[in-house]
């Protein structure tokens, strides 16, 4: 074994061999790619960024030590040595002696406020999880998850998130889904939904989804009521305060930054090396932040560094009866930080709470989680997105029985001017675009919903052409000769149809149409038509 004088040695020599080959291994690497100018910059950036992973890596040593320090605890306990005092096996009693054994303390956990967590010992394991494991992230977003009266936004976010990186940043970026539903039906009903539309992801370890076991939360029922809420309030904060928690503990070993989402948001190209970059630069300048800001609503976009975690954990589990988690941010900084000053306490703050403008992620459900409340929050700092992505389409008569609202027809729509908002669709119900001539189609893209009405998305529709040649593609298909339309395609869950078609096997097309099978209890926009002739 390694006497202590041995230990501390070694790591005193690693620690100088990181400071002092590191920066010149950097500058080595990176000499002929950055221009002088901003080789400083970078290499204090690349500093800055080893210096949090090394924060990151004591904080998991901590907690394997803790885990080593239980362990040898409950060893102790049943080994012969206890009622030997240990002569028979000295060694062995040397190697497991727990410093702690002799000791009359107890240090508080999690079971001490959350003591019912004791019934059960699977009670902080997760009941359900998919995912590849992936460890050493520079960014870990959280999105939990819960089930809604009528519109999910879950499927639709996590395109936006995914669809906002480039390959680099999905590399670096874990993404954690956490449906906080005790249900393992539905639970995999939501996972299968999204390995079938992210199923890349989910194997590329960019994405990873996890739930919680019913133990891990107390009987609602028997909650004090707090703030004066009502019952129903006073249990929904409540829940989502340990769902939070839970999240947290899951996530805090798997990167260097954590960043907190909701499932209802949408975010602009970038983001993830904006944010990176935005913390690094605050690292770089020695500034010992708290939080990093990138949404001015609620819990949404607020970043934190994985060792700052246990703070927010902390506080949560507390306090999970008492307020909303992000009610708990102020008292956790003006505990942390301040003095009793409050004009220093108000200027601390501004240290330790930094906001980034303009916001990265905008708030677009209008469905609360808690039943019966309706929020249409936006963040004014988000900027604007097009409702609509125009394409220049081959010449066209566009019909359909779907009323439009107002001046929002399918016909500008296809041209480009608009998006098509249409009241709700009926089973039965189409939309045909009949081409002045015929064209040869390759392929086609239409997008339902936009980021003001995400729930207005065509489900259970198909898309179908209709070839001027039929008889031939007919007999190749084997499909009934009364058959005018061919079915190509059908809208997936977010409400997205797009596909290849291949000219030579269907010929020219005189037309596509979209076949809606059953009815919608909401609106529906067109915010894309794209049909590929070839021709751009």
């Amino acid at each position: 074994m390694l006497s202590g004088g041995r230990i501390f040695r070694k790591k005193l020599a690693l620690a100088l061999l990181v400071i002092f080959c590191v920066p010149f291994t950097v500058i080595f690497l990176h000499r002929d790619d950055i221009d002088g100018a901003h080789l400083e910059d970078e290499l204090t950036s690349e500093l800055a960024h080893l210096r949090q992973r090394v924060s990151q890596v004591e904080m998991i040593n901590q907690a394997r030590r803790r885990d080593l320090s239980l362990l040898t605890r409950h060893v102790n306990r049943s080994l012969p040595w206890n009622n030997t005092n240990g002569e028979e096996f000295p060694e062995l009693s040397r190697l497991l002696l727990d410093p702690e054994r002799s000791q009359n303390l107890r240090l508080p956990n999690i079971f001490s406020f959350l003591p019912y967590l004791l019934n059960n010992p699977l009670s902080t394991v997760p009941a359900f999880v998919i995912g590849q494991g992936k460890t050493h992230a520079s960014i870990v977003l959280g999105v939990p998850t819960v089930k809604r009266e009528s519109q999910s936004y879950l499927l639709p976010t996590l395109a936006s998130l995914i669809a906002s990186m480039n390959e680099e940043e999905k590399n670096d970026t874990l993404i954690i889904v956490f449906v906080a539903e005790t249900d393992l039906e539905y639970v995999t009903v939501i996972a299968e939904k999204i390995k079938k539309q992210f199923g890349d992801a989910l194997q590329s370890g960019l994405l990873e989804i996890v739930s919680p076991p019913p133990s891990f939360y107390p009987d609602l029922n028997e909650l004090r009521v707090t703030l004066n809420d009502p019952v129903e309030r006073v249990k929904w904060r409540t829940k989502q305060n340990l769902d939070y928690a839970f999240l947290m503990m899951y996530a805090q070993s798997r990167g260097m930054y954590y960043v907190q989402l909701e499932d209802d948001i949408l975010t602009t190209p970038g983001y993830i090396t904006k944010m990176k970059k935005f913390a690094l630069k605050k690292e770089a300048m020695n500034l010992d932040w708290f939080l990093l800001d990138f949404c001015q609503l609620g819990f949404i976009g607020k970043m934190f560094k994985s060792t700052d975690l246990p703070y927010i954990i902390q506080f949560a589990v507390m306090f999970h009866n008492d307020k909303p988690v992000d009610w708990l941010l102020d008292p956790i900084i003006e505990t942390r930080y301040c003095p009793h000053d409050t004009k220093k306490c108000n200027q601390i703050k501004l240290l330790k709470w930094i906001h980034f403008k303009p916001s990265l992620f905008q708030h677009v459900g209008t469905t609360s989680s808690l039943k019966g409340k309706v929020q249409k929050l936006k963040d004014k700092n988000f900027g604007k997105l097009a409702l609509f992505t125009p394409h220049k389409n081959p010449p066209a008569k566009v019909t359909s029985p779907i009323k439009a609202y107002k001046q929002f027809t399918i016909q500008r729509a296809y041209r480009g001017d608009s998006f098509f908002w249409g009241l709700m669709p009926q089973a039965g119900d189409n939309i045909v675009f009949e081409f002045s001539q015929p064209v040869e189609l390759h392929g086609y893209r239409l997008r339902s919903g936009n980021y003001e009405h995400p729930s207005d998305l065509l489900y259970n529709t198909s898309v179908e052409i209709r070839p001027t040649d039929p008889e031939r593609v007919k007999e190749t298909l084997k499909i009934s000769p009364s058959e005018q339309f061919i079915g190509v395609g059908e809208f997936n869950d977010l409400g997205i149809a797009e596909g290849k078609i291949d000219p030579s096997q269907f010929g020219q097309i005189s037309a596509v149409r979209l076949v809606i099978k059953s009815a919608s209890k909401n609106w529906v926009i067109i915010s894309e038509i794209m049909f590929d002739t070839g021709s751009g």
